[in-house]
């Protein structure tokens, strides 16, 4: 979240788009209403916020009782740091432009809500495969069939 505009959002337990939309209304108003030097920790209703501010990009969380805040933000961080990797430096504009690689490194991170891959540079492994296919399938796709 930028200033009240969501960027990406996944979801891992199921709510109609009513809710959702009140959840993310509720947790932007929160979030953004904190003093800078805050806790990275909110709880709202029965659900623990985690979120954490890279330059001017807000990433958060919702979680259950069960999980655990602290890992939480290293998620959130490890996410930046493969975005950072791939864009160089992510900002606004790489996610806003390119939306649908920001959700396929995430895809490839986390599945379900939990980690699927610890390792940096596997997951950097698979996104730079993904993209080799992509360019191969489009090179192959753009060339006249006899």
């Amino acid at each position: 979240i930028r200033q009240g505009k969501l960027r990406l959002q996944k979801w891992f337990t199921p709510l109609t788009e009513r809710e959702k939309k009140k959840v993310i209304r509720d947790m932007m108003m929160m979030v953004l209403a904190r003093p800078p030097r805050s806790c990275n920790f909110l709880q709202w209703r029965d659900l623990k916020i985690v979120y954490k501010r890279y330059a001017s990009l807000y990433f958060c969380a919702g979680l259950e009782d069960q999980d655990n805040e602290l890992l939480t933000l290293e998620v959130l961080h490890r996410y930046v740091e493969l975005l950072d990797k791939y864009f160089g430096n992510v900002c606004e504009l790489d996610i806003i432009f390119n939306f649908e690689k920001a959700y396929f490194i995430l895809d490839e991170f986390l599945m379900g809500g939990e980690i699927l891959e610890t390792s940096k540079v596997d997951v950097g492994v698979s996104i730079e495969e993904a993209d080799t296919l992509q360019e191969t399938m489009e090179e192959y796709m753009s060339k006249p069939a006899y």
